[in-house]
């Protein structure tokens, strides 16, 4: 009977998948647990809030909304950074002015990628992983790859099982004896989908639970009270929805056709 051969590859498929999820939520367990103590009164800075609630990428837009509000960088409405201070008041600004380029002037969207992928950004991420405050990048990976293959091998078990009931009838078994058969393997995966959804939700892709519980202490005040360092922890913990500013707002939200993003 062909269909048995398809059973146990979805099994296969299920299993293995399904342990590698188990096994890379243990280790992430395991790193939040043997994380580094850290201080209950440690203030955050204004780049370790953005970075723990939204990774690099928020650190770069957090850097430019600065320089914009200080107006020693435009920010277009049309998508385009032009610099007007070139002096930098520290690494990740520098990294932004150098990814304008010497021509000082360039399209939003690069200069935040490059920004974001800066030497200033993976020394601020080490600091904060050496302090127990960030998710290893390994940790945050090796969960996401889990995950992906645990779906992937859940569309698999329906392909087989579609291969096998599509088959001529088999002599003996039912056509819907060999879905059930093949269900079971499905439920193991939703199941293991399921199950990593509702503990994983909690957590946060960047901040560890000692760096999650430093940001739920941020002051949450308007973006709009006139408080310059509260919009900007707004921001960074929110993201650019947090400006008020249609036009700068707009600025980040501007895709370049031509890169199609």
């Amino acid at each position: 009977m062909f269909w048995v051969l398809l059973l146990i590859l979805a099994w296969a498929f299920a299993g293995v998948a399904c342990t590698r999820l188990c096994l890379a939520a243990v280790r992430s367990a395991d790193l939040d647990s043997d994380g580094v103590p850290t201080d209950p009164e440690h203030d955050l800075t204004l780049y370790e809030a953005a970075f723990l609630s939204g990774g690099p990428a928020r650190v770069a837009d957090v850097t430019m909304v600065s320089m914009a509000r200080q107006r020693r960088l435009l920010l277009a409405h049309t998508g385009w950074a032009t610099v007007v201070d070139p002096r930098g008041r520290d690494d990740i600004e520098r990294s932004v002015i150098g990814a304008i380029g010497p021509e000082g002037q360039s399209r939003i969207a690069p200069v935040r990628a490059a920004a974001a992928g800066a030497e200033a950004v993976r020394r601020l991420s080490d600091g904060l992983v050496r302090a127990g405050l960030a998710v290893p990048d390994g940790a945050r990976t090796t969960v996401a790859d889990g995950v992906r293959q645990v779906r992937a091998a859940a569309l698999a078990v329906c392909a087989l099982g579609l291969a096998a009931l599509l088959m001529p009838a088999q002599t003996g078994m039912p056509r819907f004896l060999v879905a059930l058969w093949f269900a079971l393997p499905l439920v193991l995966t939703v199941s293991c989908l399921a199950i990593a959804r509702i503990e994983a939700h909690p957590r946060s892709r960047w901040a560890s639970p000692a760096g999650q519980r430093l940001l739920g202490a941020l002051p949450r005040r308007p973006a709009g009270d006139g408080d310059e360092r509260s919009f900007l922890t707004s921001v960074a913990v929110r993201g650019v929805r947090a400006v008020g500013e249609p036009e700068l707002r707009a600025a980040f939200a501007h895709r370049d056709q031509r890169r199609g993003e």
